[in-house]
């Protein structure tokens, strides 16, 4: 029997797990990149494919530089390296002839909540130093602005993007390859309209073949590079180590076992939970880049994500029948904030169960357990969006077909995108977005079980089965199987890629 420490919440639960079980664990982190701004700079003057970024730049001109809110990994890490990276390319572009006041810092946050410019310090999304000294343009893109301009179509989905993207002379991306729509050209697609990221999906989030919030950022790259010349610096970031009580966790089995017999977690145990999550975002999450990569955003990105999943990755050598996941207590987005039960369901079916490549982790049928507590408590007004749709699915239902007339009337809801516009709440469409991410993997489970689940309400109007516990929770796993069941235990967060090797993967 394994001792296995699982996050639910803000809960430390430490889970029997049977001795044939499978504890997914990603790789240790190898050697990291000390100087991330000159890794950058390098990539950029010898890229990968294309021109060098000195040779796309007039002197005198204007620059765009395209960044992503770092939502991703979760939880936030607190040296985030994609800082130095903004810092070394604003850098980069003045030494080329481009004065820091005719470059402009776009924002690209898609369908989450608008930020204020002043988050981008306080969030970390720069560093202090770099607020202080830039003298440039900083811009929130917003998906409802009138004044997005269409540059073409892919298929019927029309491509509208922020006005600075061809107001320019040239535009940079920089990003880290977390996923194929995190990261490289979808910082593109983040600046977009609301109709082309509202389609912007995935079937697994590390390959490119099925998924069509890749192809839309390719076109949305292709179109740009018409008009304006193009580049990217896409960072490949190490899993991040955690200091302190929790350091070795989830790489050393010392680790685990240390965290699962300190005399420390049952008092932990009793403080209020404001009290233990303050204390677990306290931990200190030293996060390092393995490589850094230019060129075309698609290439550089694409590139950068392989090596991620190189170096990140854990092997699952056959499909599961059953995997348990922990949920933090957080939501995917920033700001961080308690989530609800479909951001929950998010981060377990919609981020979790999709980072895989080569085959689904787990049979068709199988049976995944998440472990949350599952309240329907909707910060206001921030994720009253999330109100609203669950109040959709008592009305209407929680298919995709049955969706559709709730999501049109969401979209036209003028209240909820003026609040979206205002920063006071994320786009009405996001809730819908959310819940297709997890259609993938709900398609292939048999059944998705809440362990823990104090909102049976919640949980089954989302075709959820609520459980006690995960004592529960793992005898049902065992009884939908059809013999002995095989059980995975992802360690996380942050999650991590997953290699699966399958009968069809081996062929």
């Amino acid at each position: 029997m394994n001792r296995v420490p699982m996050l639910a919440g803000s809960r430390l639960t430490v889970v029997n797990a049977p001795a044939d079980s499978v504890i997914l664990r990603p790789l240790e982190p190898g050697e990291a990149i000390a100087d991330v701004g000159a890794a950058v700079r390098d990539a950029l003057r010898f890229p990968l494919a294309g021109e060098p970024l000195e040779a796309l730049v007039r002197r005198g001109g204007r620059a765009t530089i395209v960044i992503e809110p770092p939502s991703l990994p979760i939880p936030t890490a607190h040296n985030d390296p994609r800082r130095e990276a903004i810092g070394a390319v604003v850098d980069e572009l003045r030494r080329a002839g481009i004065p820091v006041e005719n470059q402009t810092l776009l924002l690209a946050g898609g369908l989450a909540r608008r930020l204020a410019e002043r988050d981008l310090e306080q969030l970390g999304i720069v560093s202090p130093e770099f607020a202080r000294r830039f003298r440039g343009t900083v811009v929130i893109h917003d998906v409802e602005d009138p004044d997005l301009v269409e540059i073409g179509q892919s298929g019927r989905i029309p491509l509208r993007i922020h006005r600075s993207l061809l107001e320019t002379d040239v535009i940079v991306v920089v990003t880290a390859a977390e996923t194929v729509v995190h990261g490289g050209p979808a910082a593109l697609l983040g600046a977009s309209g609301r109709e082309t990221l509202r389609a912007a999906g995935a079937y697994s989030l590390l390959e490119t073949n099925a998924s069509q919030g890749w192809q839309l950022a390719v076109a949305i790259e292709r179109e740009l590079s018409r008009r304006v010349p193009l580049i990217g610096a896409s960072l490949t970031l190490n899993h991040p180590r955690l200091a302190g009580a929790a350091r070795g966790y989830p790489y050393e089995q010392e680790a685990l076992d240390r965290i699962a017999g300190s005399p420390l977690r049952r008092p932990f145990g009793l403080l209020p939970g404001w009290a233990r999550d303050r204390i677990i975002r306290s931990v200190r999450r030293e996060l390092s880049i393995a490589a850094a990569y230019g060129g075309p955003p698609s290439v550089a990105h694409a590139e950068a994500l392989l090596r991620g999943v190189e170096t990140r990755s854990a092997p699952l050598d056959g499909q599961l029948d059953a995997i348990v996941i922990g949920i933090p207590l957080t939501t995917p987005f920033l700001p961080r904030e308690r989530p609800n039960p479909l951001l929950a369901a998010y981060l377990a079916l919609g981020l979790a169960l999709r980072m895989w490549r080569d085959g689904f982790p787990l049979v068709e049928g199988g049976t995944a357990i998440l472990m949350h507590r599952f309240h329907r408590r909707f910060a206001h007004p921030t994720q009253q969006p999330y109100r609203a749709f669950f109040q959709a699915t008592t009305r209407f239902g929680r298919e995709p077909v049955e969706l559709i007339e709730a999501e049109r009337a969401a979209a036209g809801d003028s209240r909820a995108i003026e609040a979206y516009r205002g920063r006071r709440s994320c786009h009405p469409l996001l809730p819908f977005a959310d819940w297709s991410a997890c259609a993938p993997a709900v398609g292939r489970l048999g059944a998705v079980i809440i362990a823990g689940c104090r909102d049976a309400v919640a949980a089954r109007q989302l075709g959820f089965v609520p459980s006690q516990g995960i004592g529960t929770a793992l005898e049902m796993a065992h009884g939908r199987a059809d013999g002995p069941p095989r059980i995975g235990f992802l360690l996380s967060p942050p999650y991590f890629p997953l290699r699966v090797t399958t009968e069809r993967s081996q062929v």
